[in-house]
């Protein structure tokens, strides 16, 4: 059997209509026949009127005043007091209210002397009427700060799902940033390197097809890197510069396989035993360190000769590449340098505890150091 759930329309429409007809149901309670018509009059007015009391609970509450003084309407005058007190959260407001409420439950009617200090004496009554106001007052209180507290409950789940949505965006600008570095890393080597390989064709063959071939991939090559450097920034830019972490691929012993493939003219001294208990990221930064070196010297100087060193020195993994100046008689290849390379270096390094250094040579090659340390970060 489905279950019946009502909607929100028949929930407001029932909170509205509810205590108007509990209200008009009170003004026929111990009723006998006896009340005048001005009396029913004014009892039914008042139960009626609290239809309007959710837009209108100030004027709401003076107009049910009669029929609570008639002694006729006595529901119809609390539920208009607990609206003016949950719906109007000021206090003088709320206390002139709850004295009239007071005044027109407590004075007979008629109102005759004798009526009044009769019921002055007893203390029951004033009390009963003092109890009437209070508990319709603690109640709107009651639920008013339910109502707070529901609309701070929501605030804090909107504010939780805000920083969901934010942390996962900074997790999402962690990984471009990886693959802004990944990206420069590998792709920018192994283009460079095509670009060499085919400047080389190029020059030393005679072939006019072989030479047409030859420069169409070296134009291609650094148009590809154009694009790679726009990315990059792209990246970077979208990611605000934050860490990420280190996940490259090649390892320290792909050293010697790098050098051997760069076509360049290099002295290695690489000590093989420099790093045999160091952590995985501490290898891929030595790996990418070299290998961006590489790749900067031969965007920038064509023909130098260069010293890759990797060795232990205090208990560090220290690492050092350098590069003479530029030979003159060489071809400049031109290719696109968006500086995102030596910015990744340093990151990688300092993320690892160690120290990144790069900068010119008096004889106007070019020097890149860093130390990383042996031990687990």
């Amino acid at each position: 059997m489905r279950r019946y759930v009502p909607s929100a329309r028949a929930k407001r429409l029932f909170f509205l209509v509810g205590p108007v007809l509990i209200a008009f149901a009170d003004t026929f309670v111990g009723d006998e026949g006896s009340l005048s018509a001005v009396e029913r009059g004014a009892a039914v007015f008042s139960a009626v009127v609290l239809l309007a009391r959710r837009r209108q609970p100030l004027l709401v509450q003076l107009l049910t005043l009669p029929g609570t003084y008639l002694a006729t309407a006595w529901l119809a005058g609390l539920i208009a007091l607990y609206t003016v007190a949950r719906l109007r959260p000021h206090r003088g407001i709320v206390a002139v209210c709850a004295m009239l409420f007071i005044a027109a439950e407590f004075l007979p009617y008629p109102f005759t002397a004798d009526e009044f200090s009769s019921r002055a004496s007893e203390e029951t009554r004033l009390e009963g009427v003092l109890v009437d106001a209070s508990a319709a007052l603690a109640f709107a209180y009651l639920m008013r700060l339910r109502g707070e507290l529901a609309d701070r409950l929501h605030d804090l789940t909107e504010s939780r799902a805000q920083g969901d949505r934010l942390l996962a965006e900074h997790v999402l600008a962690m990984e471009r940033a990886r693959l802004a570095r990944e990206m420069h890393d590998v792709v920018a080597h192994q283009v460079s390197l095509i670009s060499l390989q085919a400047g080389a064709l190029r020059m030393s063959s005679t072939d006019p097809a072989t030479k047409n071939i030859a420069g169409v991939i070296r134009t291609l090559s650094v148009r590809t890197l154009e694009e790679l450097r726009h990315m990059v920034g792209v990246l970077r830019a979208a990611s605000g510069g934050g860490q990420a972490e280190l996940t490259p691929q090649p390892r320290l012993a792909d050293l010697e396989r790098l050098i051997a493939d760069s076509a360049l003219d290099i002295t290695a001294e690489i000590d093989q035993w420099a790093c045999d208990q160091c952590p995985e990221a501490v290898e891929r930064a030595a790996f990418r360190i070299v290998q961006e070196a590489l790749t900067n010297a031969r965007k920038h100087a064509p023909g130098a000769e260069l010293l890759v060193r990797v060795h232990q020195q205090d208990g560090e993994l220290a690492i050092e590449v350098r590069n003479g100046p530029p030979d003159r008689a060489a071809v400049p290849l031109d290719l696109p340098s968006g500086g995102h390379g030596l910015i990744g270096l340093s990151e990688r390094v300092h993320l690892l505890g160690g120290f990144f250094t790069a900068g010119t040579t008096e004889d106007g090659g070019f020097l890149v150091t860093a130390t990383l340390p042996t031990a687990t970060p």
